[in-house]
């Protein structure tokens, strides 16, 4: 998220692309790629269907209108692996922290089993409202728990004891290392985090805001931190997965 509305976080990179006349698409272009390559991964993956697209489009709507920042959405490619990851992980119980418009959480819920669970932590109602509707028409939204309110408050809330066996935080940048010094003790041995946005459209070289230089330091940290195994992925803007040894 953005610090202002604190859920969801950004995503660099953004084409419009003229899939449909109304309303307009926006997809989400990797800012490490050139478009023809973007167009070329998209193209080689599997193909988001309408609920997916349908979700893109009213979210890209709602920017038009001034309601909320498109860029603030994973793209389709990112929802893609993540609903293949937690289908390949056979993850059961999963949380998100920053929801937004819901793709994320969307992808997250289809990848779990009829009796898998998701528990959804954001501020904002009116954003969250439109991604209760697209969990409802997929045929998820029993998977999915949302709680509105402060997300570390929600997170400190929970029982300190391993539950999750995966996490997407997508939230304020600043924000992160709480996050996942919150989340260690309630992920089960093996468990997942998935951190979006540790990039930073490149700026983690040369840090510019307090969002970036909180970014830079964490990954240094978590690179260092013998309590989790890591990677920094290459993906969309940076997707840096942790696993809970």
């Amino acid at each position: 998220m953005g610090t202002g509305r604190a859920a969801s976080a950004m995503i660099r990179g953004y084409d419009p692309v003229p899939a449909v006349p109304r309303p307009r698409l926006m997809t989400p272009r990797p800012f490490l790629l050139s478009e023809q390559m973007a167009h070329y991964v998209r193209a080689s993956s599997e193909a988001p269907d309408e609920v997916v697209r349908d979700l893109i489009a009213e979210t890209a709507a709602m920017a038009e209108r001034g309601e909320a920042s498109a860029t603030l959405q994973i793209g389709a490619d990112q929802a893609a692996f993540m609903q293949l990851l937690t289908r390949a992980l056979g993850v059961r119980r999963a949380i998100e922290i920053g929801t937004f418009t819901g793709l994320s959480a969307l992808s997250i819920a289809r990848g779990l089993p009829e009796d898998g669970r998701l528990l959804c932590l954001d501020l904002d109602p009116e954003w969250t409202a439109v991604a209760r509707r697209y969990w409802d028409r997929a045929g998820v939204g029993e998977r999915v728990e949302l709680t509105l309110g402060p997300a570390l408050d929600s997170l400190r809330a929970l029982p300190a004891e391993p539950t999750f066996d995966l996490a997407f935080v997508d939230a304020d940048k600043q924000g992160y290392a709480a996050y996942v010094a919150e989340l260690h003790p309630r992920m089960r041995p093996d468990g997942v985090v998935l951190l979006d946005n540790t990039l930073r459209g490149g700026h983690v070289l040369e840090p510019a805001t307090d969002d970036d230089r909180a970014i830079a330091e964490l990954n240094v940290a978590l690179a260092a931190d013998p309590r989790w195994e890591t990677v920094l992925l290459p993906l969309a803007d940076g997707l840096t997965m942790l696993r809970r040894r």
